[in-house]
């Protein structure tokens, strides 16, 4: 089967989408899935294993005359469905044009009757968050998900540019804190916050929380971004524009999407105006402060756990204007730095911890285990264990359990003994990915979306926490999410990304004491 997904205009739009597209491919799985989008949210899907194509919907298609030749080039693909995200009647008319057997859609913008299966929007899908929006589209069509979460993928090239930009010399084993800002949004005035207040909150991060700011925006927004520096300048003469003691770098108007989305993952929280970046952060599972005005929190605010929105309460909000009509702002103003530095501080993550993998780490491997009669706890693993909770970590079991795809694990027993290794030897929270490795999911290791979504709920400060794992997949992940990654192997490997290499649990859990202790020493 061919399938033609019409995407959406707006960066934050596009991410939202990510889900369902993800939700396609499930229902789909040996589809040919080809996106149809605007150059400038492109990039966006530019790593989706998902997806098989992405074709441009350029300047070149301008007009009567470009509508007419991309329906032809369309035409050519032979698609056999198209799920229209856009709610616009072009996206209608082009998919009509092109031939398309089924035409699949919101019914809206006068477009109804260019489809074959309308779907009537009520007022229950538009008062759900976006992301539920385009997820009900595909229900209407007897596509179902679990996973709801937006997600964009990196790859490793990216991330390693993204901390060589932030940190062009050797990290510090125990990098202070750093904190994205976005103060721009395309929308319209009434969803910027003031240049000064974020100044003022720029300044505490560096002076009170002992932080580093990257500011964040597009080439339109480099006049807001420079007014924020002088104005940080201004108020503490020795912060400067580029990092150094100071703690301040300004990359407005210097990024692509991709090394914007890269920079962001880096980030260990982001404060934001209602924005395509603000979605590109809980997308990639940083935790967010998201600033609120015109536009409505409960549909367009960041998706997931981990986060906070501020708004003010007021008869005129929201009023879904791009500019205030009552005249006064009261929406913005009366948003303090006070504040969001008060937010900030409750979704900072400042705990450390151990992440780990399950089957010949924690347990002996016994090739997809399906019943309790065949656990073994190693003998070292309850102690060791203890030891990481005496001094200060959270524990979290992250595993891959392909057996559930494959028909071989029951995802009940899963559950039942993650439970069971939580109570018994004090984990905190266990995750695991039920897919099958061909399926390129991102909860399967060594992709990080679960010791992301651990960060939300736990409040885990990733760059001072560790992975301890028997594969190298394990090692992987520690290195994407920017934690320590420690192999257990009986030997020392030629090729591996393990700051360190133990031969079993115990001493691995030596190795990070005296570490700490060290590094406790050196403070």
């Amino acid at each position: 089967m061919k399938i033609l997904i019409r995407g959406v205009n707006w960066i934050g739009d596009a991410v939202l989408t990510t889900p369902s597209i993800r939700a396609i491919r499930r229902a789909y799985p040996d589809a040919r899935i080809s996106l149809l989008v605007k150059p400038w949210v492109s990039e966006i899907y530019k790593e989706d294993p998902d997806i098989n194509e992405i074709i441009l919907y350029d300047e070149s298609y301008k007009g009567l005359a470009g509508k007419l030749k991309l329906a032809k080039k369309l035409r050519q693909g032979k698609f056999d469905i198209t799920i229209l995200f856009q709610n616009a009647f072009d996206a209608a008319l082009i998919t009509w044009l092109a031939g398309i057997p089924k035409r699949i859609g919101y019914k809206r913008d006068g477009r109804g009757f260019l489809l074959t299966t309308a779907i009537p929007v009520t007022k229950d899908i538009l008062s759900q968050h976006q992301v539920c929006y385009y997820l009900d589209l595909l229900k209407a069509i007897g596509i179902e998900t679990k996973e709801i979460h937006p997600y964009i993928y990196l790859s490793d090239g990216e991330r390693q540019w993204a901390r060589n930009t932030i940190n062009p010399q050797p990290p510090n084993p125990n990098p202070r804190l750093l904190i994205g800002i976005n103060p721009g949004a395309t929308y319209g005035s009434a969803k910027r916050w003031m240049p000064e207040r974020f100044a003022e909150v720029i300044r505490r991060i560096i002076d009170e929380a002992n932080g580093r700011v990257i500011i964040f925006g597009s080439k339109s927004e480099v006049d807001i971004a420079d007014e924020i520096v002088k104005i940080v300048r201004s108020q503490k003469s020795e912060v400067r524009s580029q990092w150094g003691e100071e703690g301040l770098l300004n990359m407005a108007g210097k990024t692509t999407l991709r090394q914007l989305a890269s920079l962001i993952s880096e980030c260990d929280a982001f404060i934001t105006n209602d924005s395509g970046p603000m979605h590109m952060a809980s997308a990639l599972f940083v935790p967010v402060v998201a600033i609120f005005g015109s536009t409505n929190k409960m549909t367009t605010g960041p998706f997931g756990e981990g986060h906070r929105v501020i708004a003010k309460d007021l008869s005129c909000s929201p009023c879904m204007e791009r500019e205030c009509p009552e005249g006064h702002l009261k929406c913005m103003t009366e948003i303090s730095a006070d504040n969001v530095f008060a937010a900030l501080k409750e979704v900072l993550p400042m705990r450390s911890a151990v992440f780990l993998d399950r089957d010949g780490t924690i347990i002996e491997d016994r090739n997809y285990l399906n019943s309790f009669d065949g656990l073994v706890i190693f003998p070292d693993t309850k102690e060791g264990l203890q030891k990481l909770k005496d001094s200060g970590f959270k524990l979290i079991g992250i595993t891959n359990q392909s057996g559930i795809a494959r028909g071989i694990v029951d995802e009940k027993f899963v559950i039942e003994l993650s439970a069971c290794l939580q109570k018994e030897l004090r984990i905190d929270d266990f995750y695991y990915c039920p897919h099958h490795p061909d399926q390129h999911c991102p909860c399967r290791k060594p992709e990080p979306m679960l010791p992301l979504m651990a960060r939300l709920r736990h409040g885990i400060t990733l760059k001072s926490s560790y992975v301890i794992g028997d594969k190298e997949l394990d090692v992987q992940l520690a290195w994407k999410i920017g934690a320590r990654g420690i192999l257990l192997s009986p030997s020392q490997p030629e090729n591996t990304c393990a700051v360190h290499v133990a031969k079993d649990l115990t001493g691995a859990v030596q190795w990070i004491l005296e570490r700490e202790k060290e590094y406790t020493k050196s403070e």
